[in-house]
């Protein structure tokens, strides 16, 4: 009489790794509690001026939530700081900094990984600076939302690689490589890459003119 084959032991699933995105979001929640103390504001204070919940600003702090561009400018506002100040080095209580180059290799980064946008930060990082300087990165169908959005300062840019779309208040235009672009922030507008399969690529110029 033959012996039953003996039952194959069951293969083990790899689990899928995390992505790494996730840990940018604990960087930039963990940069916006720190300005938020600095300042000694509390969460009830900022939620106030924002009109997020409390709850939503504390899963952003904690790095449970992935916030949109417009939902960082909004916070850099009422922290009194550029939306550089989000991703550059911790902040001081004086925001002071005498960096004058940033390396090739040491740009600071904030990937926006929902949404298909990352900003490199080329200046010097400093959570008082007035100007700052960044290279934007759009990836396919990667968009700001559809939701206008407004902020302090003025910016302008150059259109490095593919194209992008601009809306500022109730116009839209269609810029390509080699076409620049300046308004004040204060007016509603969002951008987006247009293209499905082409990644656009803009330098851009941000002047904060009511922060510190």
């Amino acid at each position: 009489m033959r012996k039953p084959a003996a039952a194959k032991p069951a293969r083990k699933v790899k689990a899928k790794a995390k992505p790494a995105e996730p840990a940018m979001d604990v960087a930039v929640g963990r940069r916006i509690r720190d300005l938020r103390r600095v300042r000694q504001f509390s969460l009830e204070t900022v939620a106030a001026r924002t009109d997020l919940s409390i709850g939503f600003l504390s899963q952003i702090e904690r790095g449970l939530s992935s916030p949109s561009l417009r939902v960082l400018a909004t916070l850099a506002d009422v922290l009194g700081v550029g939306i550089a100040a989000l991703f550059g080095a911790s902040p001081s209580a004086d925001g002071a900094s005498d960096q004058v180059v940033t390396r090739g290799l040491q740009r600071p980064e904030l990937k926006l990984w929902r949404t298909g946008v990352s900003k490199q930060l080329l200046s010097p990082a400093s959570a008082d600076n007035k100007l700052n300087l960044f290279l934007v990165h759009l990836e396919p169908g990667g968009s700001t939302g559809d939701e206008l959005y407004t902020h302090d300062g003025e910016e302008a840019g150059l259109v490095l690689e593919g194209e992008m779309m601009l809306t500022v208040d109730s116009q839209t235009w269609s810029l390509k490589t080699g076409d620049s672009f300046r308004f004040a922030s204060r007016r509603p507008h969002r951008f987006s890459n247009p293209s499905q399969d082409v990644k656009s690529v803009v330098l851009w110029v941000n002047c904060v003119t009511g922060a510190g």
